[in-house]
């Protein structure tokens, strides 16, 4: 597969002061495959790790901390030779097994500052906030989620669909929308997740692939029990089983009665906390004025909590595939739930927005999002198929008059003054639709693909200029 991360990470090889990498993501969203991708490609050695598997890794960092032992240490588990830090690729995974490995990038850090040292843990979330000895300041972080629906397009083989979808000039998508629209309605049957994508382009068998998810949401459970706390753990299954059941809803506002009758938010705070750190599901906050900061705004009290991946969401809910595809009408309601969990994550997988939701304090009027895109705040309303009326969109244009709102539903690119017509498919363009409505100084590229620039490429473009 192509993945856009491997091009963010190939980035940070080159940057000249790099810092440690921790590459963060709930498991199997592909780490090792990237870590590994990366080595093969860009490096002349991969020194890889696994200290979930190796006991006799976890014992180097137990010892002392310094880099010239771990080197060796690490070069002689590995088997070929000394390592070179300029020409080597080390990669530390599970690294959340491993507290001291972590207490050891900051050395790396110090001591090695050519060299290429990769963390990876798909509960480093966890780890960071339980309190492990962490290297502040001393590592760089970069989030993996599941494969968005440009990186689905180009795994079963329309990389030339995906192009599109990802460029500024949406015009080509139009006489295609019919096809585009297909393939994303596989993509709310498949979803992201790596093996599920490569099995459904191996045998193009969606019982196959409805058996990988069911089989990962499982692990997923079983790792509760393994690395949560005792007293969360029943709790933990609670929160994460009720997401079909709070996404349903017409108001996808969290319902802690839809967990079990009387429960209450005290009893649940810290099992959501653990869910959101594991990335296995994501808080989306009410605002109550879309101003920045937004996080200023926020009601505590309100949110909506959305699942890791589209598909794995479909399957917890025991959705049959063929009513998704044909677009049956008999799963109206949880159309939309589909509609939204998609949205929450193509926006999650841009980076850098902050997804939050508004409601009018009347509780009249709902927009799905409102993300932050440099000093810009737009709202969108998301809508199932073809449905584009969006009162509140208007009603929330009446009051606040947003430089640019979105309307993105199953319907072909267009646009109108202040309001842009987005299809489902296409939410990968939208930073940048963004900068070409609102950017001040159009062409200089403040942002890239998923992350914010860093002080030290802001120089290089200067001194370029």
């Amino acid at each position: 597969m192509e993945r856009r991360a491997l091009q963010d990470l190939q980035r940070w090889q080159a940057r000249p002061h790099r810092k440690p990498l921790l590459l963060r993501g709930a498991r199997q969203v592909g780490k090792t495959w990237l870590i590994k991708e990366l080595g093969r490609r860009s490096f002349d050695r991969l020194v890889y790790v696994n200290f979930d598997e190796s006991a006799a890794a976890r014992d180097v960092f137990d010892q002392d901390l310094d880099v010239g032992r771990i080197l060796t240490a690490l070069a002689l588990l590995d088997g070929g030779g000394p390592i070179d830090p300029a020409t080597t690729l080390i990669a530390l995974d599970e690294i959340q097994e491993a507290p001291r490995a972590l207490t050891a990038l900051k050395y790396f850090a110090e001591r090695l500052p050519g060299g290429y040292v990769i963390g990876a843990g798909s509960l480093l979330g966890v780890a960071v906030h339980e309190g492990t000895s962490f290297p502040v300041g001393k590592v760089e972080f970069y989030d993996l989620h599941p494969l968005s629906f440009p990186e689905f397009c180009t795994a079963v083989g329309r990389g030339d669909l995906a192009e599109v979808i990802t460029g500024t000039d949406l015009t080509p998508t139009v006489p295609l929308h019919t096809v585009y629209a297909d393939l994303l309605r596989w993509y709310y049957v498949v979803g992201g997740m790596p093996e599920a994508v490569a099995s459904y382009v191996s045998s193009d068998d969606v019982r196959e692939v409805r058996r990988i998810q069911v089989q990962l949401l499982d692990a997923y459970e079983r790792d509760f029990s393994k690395h949560a706390p005792p007293s969360q753990v029943p709790r933990l299954r609670e929160v994460f089983t009720s997401l079909p059941s709070q996404l349903a809803k017409e108001n996808r506002k969290f319902v802690y009665g839809l967990i079990r009758s009387g429960a209450r938010a005290r009893e649940y705070e810290t099992a959501m906390a653990w869910l959101n750190d594991a990335g296995l599901t994501h808080s989306v906050r009410r605002i109550t004025a879309p101003k920045l900061p937004v996080a200023a705004y926020e009601d505590p009290r309100a949110f909506k909590l959305f699942g890791l991946d589209v598909g794995l969401l479909g399957a917890a809910a025991r959705l049959d595939p063929r009513v998704v595809v044909a677009g049956d009408q008999v799963f109206t309601e949880f159309k939309g739930a589909l509609t939204e969990q998609y949205v929450l994550q193509q926006l999650v997988a841009i980076g850098d927005m902050d997804p939050h939701y508004w409601t009018a304090e009347t509780g009249t009027a709902e927009v799905d999002f409102v993300v932050v895109h440099g000093s810009t705040i737009v709202p969108i309303e998301a809508k199932a198929e073809v449905n584009t009326k969006a009162k509140s969109l208007r009603r929330y244009r009446d009051t606040y008059h947003p430089t640019l709102a979105v309307r993105t539903a199953m319907v072909p690119y267009g646009t109108e003054p202040g309001l842009l017509s987005l299809p489902l498919y296409a939410l990968a363009a939208l930073p940048r639709l963004i900068d070409a409505e609102v950017d001040p100084a159009p062409g200089l590229p403040f942002t890239s693909i998923g992350r914010s620039i860093t002080s030290e490429e802001v120089a290089r473009l200067i001194e370029e200029d």
